[in-house]
């Protein structure tokens, strides 16, 4: 250990709290449909998901073997390189929690990794081909063929249950979602929490603490799915709230078609190695599903926002992580900027989120102003002023009882003082 640097325990940090910012950003993937559809109450749903986020960073170092050793060459890739990576893809990820935008984490941190190195050493650092192969391909074929199985799936399952009693029929996918987002979120953990075993260890490979082509150490896959898992724990309200009900209305059976196929397909791209978006995935099989039932829709204008951040996640990231690949480049001095500029940032970003706060009470419906009746009774006439509103934010209803009133004073009491009372 006597090349472990106060740089490379600073890169590791940082890439702990991407990990976190990556458990409440995904949190998503896994339990916003067994929320939406009451299956799981949220806090119940997002503690389940993060146990199984630690025990899945526990299954597989695969996705983490293509991070480390096959994106970027190692050879030549400095420290701080990786810390600039990092600090675009945080960045990023907290821009669209507070947009509410389901973006992948995967594709931040795979952008801020291209860009930073690019920025350093240029294209020779980057294997092309490994980008292709395991990150574009996978990127744009995941939310396909999710969408894909979830729709069929969906379509079979309504037509399997045709026949049966509806209310029996609900509760027993609403069992059978428990289990498939379960699965969803051991899955998370196999391949999300491995990004970030991926990064510190090449980390450490570039700090000379481990030798190239090295595995990531048992403390490294405990630090990392710890992390995640905690990150998974505190929820990210904001984007479940988009996934559960901003994308389709969903029921049980078509919340259980969903998660299954989207675990299907992160499970086998975990075990060949592909560092696909799990945030892709999953939001391709809700699409799915929305689409497999009759009568079905897709909120259109909330997917195509989501695509188009999808699409400016790696190129975002990237030049995040190249102008502070820039700053790092110049000395300790511009480590330190970078440091306080993320900082800075990441508390802006916080802040504004506190604006219009979204948590575990208000993810599934529409947030309701509450009525207020006002009565006031005075001696020049009494009058009532009333004015009841709810917000009913799926129908943009409205309903107004307008006032003042004007109420015929009784001759028994034309003379008394004047009195105001308020219910």
């Amino acid at each position: 250990m006597e090349h472990f640097t106060l740089l490379l325990a600073i890169v590791i940090v940082t890439a702990l709290v991407f990990d976190f910012t990556n458990g409440f950003h995904d949190t998503a993937n896994a339990m916003a449909t067994t929320i939406s559809t009451g299956a799981l109450k949220p806090k119940t749903a997002v503690a389940m998901s993060a146990v199984l986020n630690l025990v899945g960073a526990f299954l597989s170092v695969e996705v983490a073997k293509t991070i480390s050793g096959g994106l970027i060459n190692e050879s030549g890739i400095r420290t701080e390189v990786i810390f600039a990576a990092l600090v675009g893809a945080i960045i990023w990820n907290l821009f669209t929690w507070l947009l509410g935008l389901p973006s992948s984490s995967s594709h931040a941190l795979f952008g801020g990794l291209i860009g930073a190195t690019l920025m350093s050493v240029g294209t020779s650092g980057v294997n092309g081909g490994v980008v292709i192969t395991k990150v574009l391909i996978p990127a744009l074929a995941a939310p396909l063929v999710a969408g894909l199985a979830a729709m069929l799936a969906t379509r079979l399952t309504y037509r399997v249950s045709a026949r049966t009693d509806e209310k029996a029929t609900a509760k027993g996918f609403r069992a059978g979602q428990i289990a498939s987002a379960g699965l969803v979120s051991l899955a998370h953990g196999t391949n999300d929490a491995q990004k970030t075993m991926g990064v510190i260890t090449l980390a450490l490979v570039t700090g000379g603490v481990l030798s190239p082509g090295s595995n990531p150490p048992l403390w490294v896959i405990v630090s990392a799915g710890t992390a995640i898992a905690l990150g998974t724990y505190l929820g990210g309200w904001r984007i479940i709230k988009t996934m559960g009900t901003g994308l389709t209305d969903l029921r049980p059976q078509q919340g259980f078609a969903a998660q299954t196929s989207a675990a299907t397909v992160i499970l086998a791209s975990s075990h060949l190695g592909f560092s696909l978006s799990t945030t892709q995935s999953c939001s391709g099989a809700v699409m799915g599903a929305g689409l497999g039932r009759k009568g079905g829709v897709v909120r259109w204008s909330t997917a195509t926002r989501m695509f188009i951040a999808w699409g400016l996640t790696l190129p975002a990231a990237g030049l995040v992580a190249a102008g502070a690949e820039f700053l790092t480049g110049h000395g300790t001095w511009g480590v330190t900027v970078v440091a306080i500029l993320l900082v800075a940032v990441s508390g802006a970003i916080w802040l504004a989120s506190r604006r219009r706060p979204v948590d575990h009470t208000h993810v599934t419906g529409a947030d309701v102003v509450p009525v207020n009746v006002g009565v006031d009774i005075a001696a020049s006439g009494p009058t009532v002023a009333g004015l009841a509103s709810v917000d009913a934010a799926t129908a943009g209803l409205t309903t107004t009882i307008p006032g003042p009133v004007a109420l015929p004073i009784p001759p028994a009491v034309a003379g008394e003082s004047a009195r105001t009372a308020t219910v």
